[in-house]
């Protein structure tokens, strides 16, 4: 055999090499996505532009209990609203509140209280896309600490639009993606 025809086949066996691997994984990733849950659902988009009378500031989220809506301020007489379910009976809250800050795909740590309520709850849900806080979380604070209490999706979309909460704000994950984005750390929630 010659160089030159050395060169044509080394280029060749190197190229059926990596599409043979290429092939492996895409088996393997066949394999393992049989295996796995289904990814949980984003859900509808429940968020529309309404006329909104307020003296509070673009960035603000008010949040009606009564409406089961979260309303985001965009300018003078106008907001965008979500449909939210709220906290159950005797779980509800109100007040104002600030983010405190922002996670994506955030995980979940039952607090205390609730795993003394429903012992069957983990101490850990990893982040990722089985996590109830669905897709993003707003943390919410007062005077610079942790209320406990989130803004949050859900990868039930059914689970909007109702009392069921421990005093968190659901959306579904397709509008908590959406309110994430416009929402700043630092923005002003009012709870009524």
């Amino acid at each position: 055999m010659t160089l030159p025809n050395r060169h044509r086949i080394i280029p060749r066996l190197a190229g059926a090499c990596a599409l043979g691997a290429m092939l492996a994984l895409s088996v393997q990733g066949t394999a393992d996505a049989r295996s796995a849950p289904p990814l949980p659902a984003m859900g509808p988009s429940l968020r529309k532009a309404v006329a909104f009378a307020t003296a509070e500031q673009p960035g603000t989220i008010i949040i009606r209990k009564n409406e089961k809506a979260l309303y985001l301020v965009t300018r003078q007489g106008q907001a965008l609203r979500y449909q939210i379910s709220v906290g159950r009976d005797g779980f509800g809250w109100t007040g104002v509140v600030k983010v405190g800050a922002k996670t994506e795909w955030p995980q979940w740590r039952p607090p205390r209280e609730m795993r003394a309520r429903q012992p069957e709850l983990p101490e850990l849900v990893p982040s990722g896309p089985y996590n109830p806080l669905g897709a993003r979380a707003l943390y919410l604070s007062r005077d610079g600490r942790d209320t406990l209490y989130r803004i949050h999706g859900t990868n039930d979309p059914k689970g909007v639009g109702f009392d069921g909460t421990s005093g968190c704000f659901r959306l579904t994950n397709t509008d908590v993606i959406d309110l994430f984005k416009r929402v700043a750390v630092g923005a002003k929630v009012v709870v009524e």
